[in-house]
């Protein structure tokens, strides 16, 4: 022992782990062990080889690796998170296999073929910083990079590590190829919801402005990862109800609730704020904030601030930052914005036009505004036919919703809301890039959820897209109508043509792509009366009705056999080719 060489000197340190490797192996040790062996020595080794690098440690669960180059290191991460996720990609959600990576340059020790010192201990704590599928660098390997490939990362700001003194400045990977909701174990979070705030102020047209407070907190919340937080529409459908709060948590799965209060007189506003334990009704804390109107920003973010450390404690610093974000600091864009939503959410006959100049009056009060430009996209397409607008109309709509990403890159609903112009345009591959990014930064928004769902349907990937499906209804048991569209979609093409009918009818009024989905699922299940009875409803709505039209502008469906199974049950019905 006293002959082995000590060798000090800078290296660059690349510390691998297996997200889940403890649940993989009590799921199936022999399969997880024979899977891992075949992956260190098909991409894990060559890539590692071809860069220079040296396999310090080799794990069940991971590795430590040292390089000599920053570049080297990033480039051999970066390909190896590419080559799992092809390799994975057929792989069941819940068998995949997922590595977290960590990168740091630090000055080391090494003794005997080992590494040590802190620098080797911060590159571990970086892993387990990533994302499943990520991979997270400090900002020291960051800057030496070049830069295109610094444009790959995302700016994760000053992290608190653990049993690492000084926090560190961090950067993510931004193509981290996220496997989605069931990487992680919903009943291992905290569930929360955030029952609407009161509108004390004596006017109901001030309603939009405390719900818009509601669901800023509800936003803040849902970017931890600790919580599970429901969505802002089924917290809602309990206004104005007489359920108890015990009832209330029951019904949304929730362990706690928020509930609290809005009151706007001139330029003062209170907002009082309660959070509560669902099961015993017990109040855990509760606070009021009077305040000048011009300051409810910081109001909310204390809301939000107080909320998450009463109920989770010590939350992933990395992310307290992020989840703090607000949108404007107009509090006139803001009014506007929130009006915007509003109508975008109704479905009045003028709705569309109303959200699309509440959006534009948002934008010139504040030119910055990222989400107000991300909806106005959205509201012009919905006023020419959404997935049917001119391509001129198509493409102003995709360079809007770009820009309010570069406005606000940390947002996960303009995101979101870029993939579901993608959508619309039928560039599936980069609406599922953007909506793969919007969970990245919100795991929590049961839209974003629901919408790769039904992408994922129409790329022909079912059991992945009912995950999805699933995790959004169930941050949101009370869906908007749109959900039922999305849900029937998949059980139909699933074969599932009774559960998807039966999905399709919680549209209170139906329109005739909805109303010719139904008759297509009654068809195929060979309910002859119920199909006779949707047809005359849909004909009743449109009377020249085209199976071929239909299928060609009403599906947005990326595979010739799901197009060829909506024709059959509609032919099967009689109705006109």
């Amino acid at each position: 022992m006293m002959n082995e060489r000590v060798e000090r000197r800078v290296a660059v340190i690349m510390a691998t782990d297996i997200v889940g490797y403890s649940r993989l192996m009590e799921a199936d040790e022999t399969s997880t062990l024979d899977a891992v062996k075949r992956l260190q020595a098909s991409i894990l080794s060559p890539n590692i080889a071809a860069r220079g690098g040296r396999i310090v440690k080799l794990m069940g669960d991971g590795s430590l690796v040292v390089f000599s180059s920053a570049v080297d290191a990033v480039d051999c991460a970066i390909s190896l998170q590419e080559e799992l996720a092809s390799d994975q990609k057929d792989v069941a959600l819940d068998d995949r296999i997922l590595l977290r990576i960590g990168i740091n340059l630090a000055d080391v020790v090494i003794e005997g073929g080992d590494l040590f010192g802190d620098g080797v201990n911060v590159a571990a704590r970086l892993e387990a910083s990533a994302e499943p599928g990520g991979i997270c660098v400090a900002d020291i390997v960051h800057r030496q990079l070049g830069a295109k490939c610094r444009s790959d990362f995302r700016d994760g700001g000053e992290v608190a590590l653990k049993n690492i003194a000084r926090p560190v400045h961090v950067w993510h990977w931004r193509d981290a190829p996220m496997a989605g909701p069931s990487t992680s174990s919903p009943a291992a979070r905290m569930s929360i919801a955030v029952l609407p705030f009161e509108n004390l102020s004596g006017a109901p047209d001030q309603d939009f402005f405390s719900d818009g407070i509601t669901e800023d907190i509800i936003g803040g919340l849902a970017r931890f990862r600790s919580l599970s937080v429901i969505a802002a529409s089924s917290s809602f459908s309990f206004r104005g109800k007489e359920a108890g709060l015990k009832e209330i948590g029951k019904r949304l799965s929730a362990t706690y609730l928020v509930e609290g209060s809005v009151r706007r007189s001139g330029e003062r506003i209170r907002i009082t704020a309660r959070l509560i334990e669902a099961a015993s009704g017990a109040h855990l804390w509760s606070e009021h904030y009077d305040r000048s109107v011009t300051d409810i920003f910081a109001v909310q973010d204390e809301v939000t601030r107080m909320i998450v450390s009463t109920t989770v404690g010590q939350i992933e610093s990395a992310n307290v930052r992020q989840a703090l974000r607000k949108p404007t600091t107009s509090l006139a864009a803001y009014e506007f914005y929130l009006r915007g939503l509003v109508h975008m959410r109704s479905y009045g006959p003028d709705d569309n036009e109303q959200a699309r100049l509440m959006f534009e009056a948002a934008i010139e009060r504040d030119p910055q505004f990222a989400l107000a430009h991300a909806y106005l996209a959205l509201a012009r397409l919905a006023l020419r036919g959404y997935a049917n607008a001119p391509a001129d109309i198509l493409d102003a709509a995709l360079a809007l919703a770009r820009k309010a990403v570069r406005l606000d890159e940390g947002d996960s609903g303009c995101e979101r809301l870029l993939g579901l112009i993608h959508y619309f345009r039928r560039d599936f591959e980069l609406a599922e890039r953007h909506y793969r990014r919007a969970y990245q930064l919100n795991p929590n928004d049961a839209n974003t959820l629901v919408q790769m769902g039904g992408l994922l349907t129409r790329r022909g990937r079912l059991d992945e897209a009912m995950r999805w499906i699933d995790e959004g209804l169930r941050l949101n048991p009370f869906p908007p109508q749109w959900y039922s569209v999305t849900l029937g979609n998949t059980l139909y093409i699933l074969g599932r043509y009774e559960e998807a009918a039966a999905a399709l009818k919680e549209q209170p009024n139906p329109g005739q792509f909805t109303c010719a989905r139904l008759v297509a699922c009654y068809a195929q299940s060979g309910n002859a009366a119920a199909t006779e009875e949707a047809k005359a409803r849909l004909l009743k709505l449109c009377p020249d009705f085209s199976t071929d039209d239909f299928i060609n502008r009403g599906l947005l469906l990326e595979r010739p056999e799901q197009r060829e199974l909506f024709r059959q049950g509609l032919l099967k019905a009689g109705l006109p080719e």
